[in-house]
């Protein structure tokens, strides 16, 4: 099977965790664990999130005043670097000598008309308590939203409409290579006036740019993988229930949240429709029974209905 694993920002550096290069180190480990696992007999595309450590990137930026911060294009593809080396080399350290890996950074276009410049939700950066948050908004000129009981910074999460590398991504696979790409939702570009392409003060939802990559690459299966076992209802409620199987048709009536697992249930949807393939939300522990068929929230067309866990 092609699969491409879709792995969360936040799963490679878990909430309130703090934000060091061993813990997500750590937590890159547990993913490469489980993709070492899923390798044999597959071509194996691997696209990540970056919202906590491209806003750890954008503080530190902030903290040096001799010059002025990096726009968060040039910041997203630091991220690419930085965790693709992580995931190679923990990857690397237990697959064959001999399979090939690569980290190619990817340059998404998106429309420079898109409302979401209007409407900044895509959470970046560590959480705060509201104090804080509004003390930062008010000191940065930052726009905050709730995430949980906490609140985050929030900037513009425009959709993905081409993605620039998929030719060499796909000779990649082609020589059996592990892609590492699209790396938090990869670069955020645009044709300017003039006709050149420049980057943009934004932050692409990984989700739906791995959707679009796992449609391009025609992919068999895409796991998105996060930090809960599944997506659920009521969610950190006594009544909340975890979703096994549902059509992309159910999911959708559900309402789930746009700042945390609505973008994810989204990105699913599209790919389930637009391919006619299954994809699955669920833990990035749990990869290799996720691609199993055990584990996590399967989202296809293929049956009608939902059901829980």
């Amino acid at each position: 099977m092609r699969i491409v694993v879709a792995l969360g920002g936040n799963a490679l550096l878990r909430r309130g965790e703090p934000m060091t290069a061993d813990n997500q180190r750590a937590n890159i480990r547990i993913a490469a664990e489980q993709i070492a696992r899923i390798h044999p007999g597959n071509e194996l595309v691997i696209a990540h999130g970056n919202g906590p450590q491209v806003g750890l990137l954008s503080l530190q930026a902030a903290a040096y005043t001799q010059v002025s911060p990096y726009p968060l294009d040039v910041l997203g593809a630091e991220t690419e670097g930085m965790i693709g080396y992580i995931i190679e080399q923990e990857l690397g350290n237990l697959l064959d000598f001999e399979v090939p890996l690569a980290t190619l950074l990817t340059q998404v276009e998106v429309d420079a008309k898109d409302p979401a410049f209007q409407h900044p939700s895509k959470p970046i950066g560590p959480v705060y308590s509201k104090a804080e948050a509004e003390a930062l908004a008010a000191e940065k000129g930052w726009a905050i939203a709730p995430d949980g009981d906490k609140y985050r910074r929030v900037v513009a999460s425009p959709r993905p409409k081409r993605i620039f590398e998929i030719r060499p991504i796909t000779w990649l696979l082609e020589k059996g290579s592990i892609v590492i790409c699209a790396g938090g939702g990869g670069i955020p570009t645009m044709y300017g006036e003039d006709g050149k392409l420049q980057g943009i003060e934004a932050v692409i939802d990984k989700d739906l740019c791995s959707s679009l990559l796992a449609g391009q690459l025609d992919a068999d299966l895409l796991v998105i993988a996060t930090d809960v076992k599944a997506a659920f209802i009521d969610f950190g409620k006594p009544t909340q229930k975890a979703i096994s199987q549902a059509h992309p048709d159910e999911m959708e009536k559900l309402g789930f949240a746009a700042g945390s697992m609505g973008p994810k249930v989204q990105a699913a949807c599209e790919f389930a429709r637009l391919t006619g393939k299954p994809a699955v939300i669920g833990s990035l522990s749990d990869i290799e029974a996720i691609v199993q068929g055990c584990a996590g929230t399967r989202i296809s067309t293929a049956q009608q209905g939902i059901s829980y866990l």
